[in-house]
């Protein structure tokens, strides 16, 4: 049942008068009315610009692409990407089918922020939304994504994950371009275990987080694999009944200073690892530092690899081994696939390898 302006009105018990002056900004109103009103519209979730119905044949010219954090390049590439496929080219007239106007929306990783984004988005008619990086393992959370991701789709508008796995229920995407996160783990420590590194530590992302997941399993069934020479990783569960392989893990967020402070909370639990595998390449900028700091060389006295493969990791010194992820290429489908440029991949899903990138940070240990 469409949700009408004079619905708003009764629930907020103001006059509608008062809703539009509210949504529309162009008149003072009570602070207090103001807060009543805008938590009607998110409790019936009503569309501005007209009934929901109409939506399918007047979506904007708007895009929104959904970032963790703009100022990682992670998310910088994909969305840089996705931005120009999605701007252009055009007949340079703003009618559908020419440019589209591309507004990206910084979550700073809150799933709360994430559906605030979609609802504005919702209601300026967007033409496409853009999920990038990974989701939040939150029953409740992805339960609310599906339902608000399922009524932009029935409004018209085009919905895309890139380096984001589907939802359980993933009926309202056009695709979901999504990372081998957990081959590219696997393959990374399997490297490590080659050169004969047995004990191996791990700074893994926030621990709700599926790319979290996804990476820190790979690694441990490339343990499991190397069988009772290396760091025992456990049974079926990805090794979280392991007290081992659990004290050689610390999570925190993907960012430097986490790196740098859970590697010397790793050396301070196992003196004796040989190597450390960071949840991304700024992590494992911070985990160099780390390791540094405390008097050591790399890869003479411990290896250090990342992932994602980001701009800086070649120029580090040395080199960072880690996991290449086509992050340009991915957004710049997705960007396609947005605007209806790219026919969408069989069942609606793409998994995109990851390839392994092996530099000079990495070395057999010594003794």
């Amino acid at each position: 049942m469409t949700v009408t302006l004079a619905d708003v009105a009764a629930r907020a018990r103001v006059s509608p008068a008062t809703v539009s002056r509210v949504l529309n900004g162009n008149y003072p109103v009570a602070a207090s009315t103001r807060e009543r009103v805008l938590r009607a519209v998110n409790d019936l979730d009503y569309v501005l610009n007209g009934p929901a119905s109409s939506l399918a044949a007047a979506t904007s010219d708007l895009v929104g692409i959904l970032v963790n954090d703009i100022a990682d390049p992670f998310f910088g590439i994909m969305a840089g990407a996705a931005q120009t496929e999605i701007g252009g080219p055009g007949d340079g007239s703003g009618r559908a089918g020419g440019e589209k106007l591309a507004v990206i929306c910084n979550t700073g990783g809150s799933p709360e922020r994430e559906l605030t984004y979609l609802t504005l988005l919702q209601r300026q008619r967007a033409a496409a939304v853009v999920l990038t990086g990974g989701a939040v393992e939150d029953p409740a959370h992805q339960a609310a994504i599906s339902a608000k991701l399922t009524k932009l789709a029935d409004a018209g508008t085009r919905i895309v994950f890139c380096g984001r796995p589907p939802l359980p229920d993933g009926d309202a995407l056009v695709a979901a371009l999504a990372f081998d996160n957990r081959g590219g783990g696997r393959r990374l420590t399997e490297h490590l275990i080659s050169l004969g590194h047995r004990r191996i530590g791990y700074v893994a992302g926030p621990p709700e987080r599926t790319t979290t997941r996804h990476r820190l399993e790979g690694h441990r069934e490339a343990l499991r694999a190397a069988g009772p020479d290396a760091a025992s990783p456990g049974g079926a569960d990805g090794g979280r009944g392991s007290d081992d392989q659990d004290r050689l893990t610390v999570h925190g967020p993907y960012d430097r200073r986490s790196g740098y402070e859970a590697t010397l909370e790793l050396l301070r639990r196992a003196p004796d690892v040989t190597a450390i595998v960071a949840a991304n390449d700024t992590v494992a900028l911070g985990a160099c530092a780390a390791v540094r700091d405390q008097g050591m060389r790399i890869p003479q006295d411990i290896s250090v690899a990342g992932f994602d493969d980001l701009p800086f990791s070649v120029d580090a010194v040395p080199a960072l081994t880690t996991v290449r992820l086509p992050l340009f290429e991915a957004g710049a489908r997705a960007g396609r696939l947005a605007m209806g440029k790219e026919n969408p991949p069989p069942g609606g899903i793409a998994t995109i390898a990851a390839e392994l990138m092996i530099r000079g940070s990495t070395a057999a240990p010594r003794g």
